[in-house]
């Protein structure tokens, strides 16, 4: 739970996102302290049916990244609509939108030709696939597509398998990771000019962003890259091993720990092979060195030997699986699941020292809080009913 007002306090985001990558990012934000109100289409944001599990009417995939936030449902594409919108922004910080390139300017809500002009402090991040140039630019993007058109399902897996998509949505959180950066930097850079300005993200250059090392690999030696499985690419032994009870993984960054590693296990002659002498050499040899380690560590158990391990100061620790990790000791030290009531989820990873964030509030229902946000942008009784008869405040998903 949030234990004080939140870093971010004082700021108003208005959130037009849907799915993942631009909620994820306006959760950060709430996290710590933003005034979150999001913004949802007559139908909803999708995600609330991505399931089951199911609590209630909203999916798990909706309650994971839409913690903190207020929820008004209007349709924007009726010109009230919009200009309801407009008032939301007078004395908003931030708009972070996903609709497809051009939306906002086709509703005259471009960010160049209107919102700059009218709200010249307002940072605008749009979060799209490709962007709205380019060869690719104004067509959709998704997480698994891009994973396999930036190269990163080619990387993943083993030698044996076909390419393989990523567990998480990997390029969805980190756009919306890059996305709360972006916003910061543009709100700090505010801070000395006062003028706002438009962050321009897309799924495609931020998943490409984590392209390393291999990206850096191709560019030095003009060598495809290819999915290694397991081991590093560039460091060994780097991977995990069989144990008697579970797979550890080991990570020696340097000759220094591999050797302190090998003295652990009463293995004070193998840094003296040729084969492994230099990381470089344990790279090129490393099957024979995966042999060896695996032997050795066979009869141990891997949850006691890791803690063995990392008390010594070496890298090493039990593959675990997602409930196992959820329910660690160390988990609920670092405050890494959250509880509200029923809601669950978890925590914040950003952890400040005076102005420390988290959970305040459960996700919200579609429109939960409509009314309220319209009062408090000056909408008199009568008028937030004439708005309900229009169809611009949406109280039920269509």
């Amino acid at each position: 739970m949030a234990r004080s007002a939140g870093a971010l306090a004082g700021l108003k985001v208005i959130d037009l996102t849907r799915v993942l990558g631009g909620p994820y990012c306006t959760m950060i934000l709430s996290d710590h302290g933003a005034e979150v109100i999001k913004v949802e289409p007559p139908q909803g944001d999708e995600v609330r049916e991505w399931g089951p599990p199911f609590q209630g009417d909203a999916a798990s995939y909706f309650i994971g990244v839409n913690r903190n936030k207020k929820s008004i449902a209007l349709d924007l594409a009726k010109p009230s609509g919009r200009a309801v919108l407009l008032r939301m922004l007078e004395d908003a910080d931030v708009l972070v939108e996903n609709f497809k390139p051009g939306s906002m300017e086709k509703w005259g809500l471009g960010y160049e030709e209107v919102l700059s002009k009218k709200f010249p402090q307002l940072v605008h991040c749009r979060v799209s696939g490709f962007g709205a140039t380019g060869p690719r630019g104004g067509l959709p993007g998704y997480d698994a597509i891009i994973q396999a058109m930036v190269g990163l399902m080619s990387i993943n897996g083993t030698p044996e398998t076909a390419p393989v998509r990523m567990g998480t949505p990997i390029v969805d959180l980190a756009t919306g990771l890059y996305s709360s950066i972006g916003i910061l930097m543009a709100l700090q850079e505010r801070a000395r000019s006062g003028q706002g300005q438009y962050v321009d993200m897309t799924l495609h250059d931020c998943g490409m962003a984590l392209l390393h090392p291999q990206a850096a690999n191709y560019l030095l030696n003009d060598k495809r890259p290819k999915a290694t499985g397991n081991p590093h690419p560039n460091i060994s032994p780097y991977s995990a091993f069989k144990t008697a009870t579970c797979e550890i993984f080991v990570a020696c960054g340097n000759d220094p720990a591999f050797r302190k590693f090998c003295a652990f296990l009463g293995l004070e002659g193998l840094p003296e092979d040729p084969r492994f002498r230099t990381n470089g050499d344990r790279v090129t040899n490393r099957e024979a060195l995966a042999a060896i380690l695996e032997q050795r560590l066979s009869t141990e158990d891997g949850h006691d030997l890791s803690d063995r391990l990392l008390a010594a100061g070496l890298p090493a620790g039990p593959v675990l699986n997602v409930d196992e990790a959820l329910a660690a000791p160390h988990t609920a030290h670092r405050e890494m699941v959250t509880q509200l009531g029923e809601f669950r989820a978890l925590g914040t990873p950003i952890k400040l020292s005076r102005t420390p964030g988290g959970t305040r509030a459960a996700p919200p229902a579609f429109n939960q809080h409509g009314e309220d946000v319209l009062a408090a942008h000056g909408y008199s009784a009568e008028e937030i009913a004439a708005l309900k008869a229009e169809g611009v405040l949406i109280e039920k998903k269509r």
